[in-house]
């Protein structure tokens, strides 16, 4: 059954830290922090489902769609449509970063709009609020690669015990959970270095 995919959403939570995925997905832990909130005041304008004209682009906000194969489903922010090619299109809060997160979750919404349409998409866009432009994202044969083993391999999580806390210092601050999960106590509990970046 298709309620029982996995979210979008959840696979980038995944790529950012498998420990958050298993406290929210499996355990379902939630707390909002600035960064949540800011996050949904900035979507505010198109969390709405509608269809949008600007010239020759048909913009298609709130798109659902799944992959029977991957079993993953989700929203699209928006789905771009200019003469045939379509480009899915995610907004997000941050600024571009060498985190693959965000492309994952991008690739994968690329991958059901395949299945769905059998057209092949090429590449997505995100648009990062903080840098006010947007970011091609080609959806290259090694990308999607790890974006499936990435899907594969949070779907496995629920086999796995709950993983260690991430040593990215850095991400830890900035999540929400972090005072749910406690990276930096677990790990000077477990005598590891707490001070990796």
């Amino acid at each position: 059954m298709i309620e029982e995919y996995l979210p979008l959403a959840y696979l980038n939570a995944w790529e950012y830290c498998p420990r958050r995925f298993y406290l929210e997905y499996m355990l379902g832990e939630w707390a909002e922090n600035e960064h949540i909130i800011l996050g949904n005041h900035l979507h505010r304008n198109i969390n709405e489902d509608s269809v949008i004209q600007e010239g020759e682009i048909t913009i298609r906000q709130q798109q659902w769609v799944w992959s029977d194969r991957l079993q993953i489903a989700g929203i699209i922010d928006a789905v771009e449509e200019c003469y045939g090619q379509l480009v899915p299109l995610e907004y997000k809060k941050g600024r571009m970063a060498q985190h693959l997160n965000d492309h994952f979750q991008l690739c994968a919404a690329g991958l059901c709009l395949e299945e769905r349409t059998g057209k092949t998409i090429a590449y997505g866009e995100i648009f990062y609020h903080s840098n006010r432009r947007r970011q091609p994202v080609s959806f290259t044969e090694q990308l999607r690669q790890a974006t499936e083993a990435a899907i594969a391999a949070a779907q496995s999580a629920d086999q796995r015990p709950m993983p260690p806390p991430i040593t990215q210092k850095k991400k830890c601050q900035a999540c929400s959970l972090q005072s749910i999960c406690l990276p930096f106590e677990v790990r000077h509990l477990s005598g590891e270095n707490s001070h990796a970046q």
